[in-house]
């Protein structure tokens, strides 16, 4: 994998988790929404924090097609995992949420199973059939589904 494909893997990491902390920080100022006063929604998007926030999930998601569109889904999402990590340290220390030994585990645990996914291939090699030669403008996977249901038939 190139340098660029990792900064687009770290740019889906800090973009998502700077997001969701400036959403959180935003919204701190409004409390609870529900059905009766879902309104306040349209207010809270004035805020200068949920403003930010947005802005970064834009950014988020900008990286994260890109990253979908060089590797598998199967792939990235374990890959950027390691947001768990830092949404938690930027909330603790930003918005002094209390991160319990719990929950440190729980995200651990999560984040270690990066580590077998980021060894496998990032983008699944596509599958070749004898239906290929016969359909050449058809994808391969349609194919091999194709021949499979008429197997089963």
């Amino acid at each position: 994998m190139t340098v660029r494909k990792y900064l687009i893997l770290l740019a889906v990491v800090v973009f998502g988790s700077s997001g969701n902390v400036c959403l959180g920080r935003g919204m701190r100022d409004f409390g609870p929404v529900n059905s009766s006063n879902w309104t306040r929604l349209l207010i809270a998007l004035l805020n200068p924090w949920v403003l930010v926030g947005i802005g970064l999930l834009l950014l988020f998601f900008c990286s994260y097609l890109s990253a979908l569109s060089w590797a598998d889904l199967t792939y990235v999402l374990p890959a950027t995992a390691f947001g768990y990590v830092l949404t938690a340290l930027l909330a603790s220390r930003l918005l002094h949420e209390n991160v319990t030994v719990a929950h440190w585990l729980g995200i651990a645990l999560i984040t270690a199973g990066v580590g077998f996914v980021a060894t496998g291939p990032s983008l699944t090699a596509p599958v070749e059939s004898c239906a290929a030669t016969k359909h050449p403008g058809a994808h391969s996977r349609e194919l091999v589904l194709t021949k499979n249901a008429r197997s089963d038939a």
